[in-house]
């Protein structure tokens, strides 16, 4: 291990590679499987990723599997009623124990040599074993979980980043939505073959919006800092207090300097005149979320760690996953979220819920695709960024910090 640390470390500091403030990353950053590799260990391995809501696993034994990399999770609903997670390896010689992606188990039994663990991760039977076998050291090795609000978070290293300060200090700002009153009405995946670092960049930027999204760009003023205007916002946060949320702003990155351990930003936009939410036609597509009184025409970013990313309307909410599955190979997991107690086709139409980050998402599919075939040609040189991608600015300071 200590060799492999050393290789990556030196592919990092390489002249070729050193990536300049303002600027793309560098083409090994993308193409790399050095950097790749240090990228699942010191920026995945380490830091909060948010694997789903506590209304998917409602009953004990309740379980579903979340995968990034080569690593297997269980997320599962225990006896007491508490989450908890384990990795997804055998204690005797490795094989993935569960390979279904969601159900109700009352133990998990490894196909190969029959090992069973409890639900709470305790080894409970081995064959065979020689005298003097401890069951008790050979359980499921636990993962860190976190229930923020209804929405859960795991990390994969032993002394995890202090994300307790920074979700206190979001906490009052989304609580107005009902996060923990919330339910998945759909996931969806989009592969797309690029690195996950250009997967992520391309949603911490809108600079791209105006031109690549069409659909988007009807009704997201963010497209164009030149169209919010103050009478734009002004009117928007008089309607945000009406409703019930907060106006209050948090945009603080690099938290390693801020004592937050973690990045955080939470805001609120408006929409263009005509639009309560992220509809084709602007109109409400499900019940309001949370203590909200009505519409505001406003959608809410929130961003907690380097990872994890939301979009909040006054209707419902869409979760955003950039995971890697390869060097060159990126799961795009949209997660469209709305009223526990929302019934489909009475409350809200599947169809309508989906239809802008769907087609948007296509869009990202496209555009990503296409940035990496043009990283990896040998041409490549980083370019400047724009004052509209302060976004990746931001995330690259952090990036660095984690893997240096």
């Amino acid at each position: 291990m200590q060799a492999t640390e050393t290789e990556n470390h030196s592919h990092l500091s390489n002249g070729d590679a050193a990536p300049e403030t303002g600027y793309a990353l560098p083409r090994p950053y993308y193409t790399d499987p050095d950097i790749y590799r240090h990228d699942l260990e010191r920026v995945w391995g380490r830091n909060w990723i948010w694997v789903g809501h506590r209304n998917q696993i409602p009953e004990c034994g309740d379980y579903f599997l979340f995968e990034v990399g080569q690593e297997s999770i269980i997320v599962v609903r225990d006896a007491e009623g508490a989450v908890r997670a384990h990795m997804n390896v055998c204690r005797h010689r490795g094989s993935r124990v569960c390979l279904e992606a969601s159900g109700n188990a009352r133990s998990f039994t490894c196909p190969y040599h029959a090992w069973t663990f409890g639900i709470d991760g305790q080894l409970r039977g081995g064959r065979l074993m020689p005298d003097g076998f401890d069951r008790t050291v050979h359980g499921l090795l636990p993962v860190r979980v976190l229930d923020f609000q209804g929405l859960l978070f795991v990390c994969m290293a032993s002394d995890p980043p202090p994300i307790e300060p920074a979700l206190a200090r979001l906490a009052p700002l989304t609580a107005p939505f009902g996060f923990a009153g919330l339910k998945v009405a759909r996931q969806a995946s989009y592969p797309v073959p690029a690195n996950w670092k250009l997967a992520l960049e391309n949603y911490l930027e809108c600079y791209h919006c105006a031109p690549s999204h069409r659909e988007y760009s009807k009704s997201h003023s963010l497209k164009d800092p030149a169209a919010m205007t103050p009478e734009l916002v002004g009117a928007m946060r008089e309607k945000s207090r009406a409703a019930g949320l907060s106006t209050e702003e948090i945009g603080e990155t690099g938290a390693a300097a801020s004592g937050l351990g973690t990045d955080l930003y939470c805001r609120r936009y408006p929409l263009f005149p005509g639009y309560q939410t992220g509809s084709r036609d602007g109109t409400g597509i499900a019940p309001l979320l949370g203590d909200l009184k009505s519409y505001d025409g406003g959608a809410t970013d929130v961003q907690i760690g380097p990872l994890n990313n939301f979009l909040v309307y006054a209707d419902h909410m869409i979760g955003y996953r950039f995971i890697p599955t390869g060097l060159q190979s990126t799961d795009i997991q949209t997660v469209w979220l709305v009223r526990a107690d929302a019934e489909e086709g009475r409350d809200y139409d599947l169809e309508r819920l989906t239809w802008l980050w769907h087609v948007t998402t296509l869009d990202d599919e496209r555009i990503i695709r296409h940035n990496q075939e043009g990283v990896n040609s040998i041409h490549y040189r980083p370019g400047p960024l724009s004052t509209m991608e302060w976004g990746i600015v931001d995330f690259h300071h952090g990036y660095h910090r984690m893997i240096e």
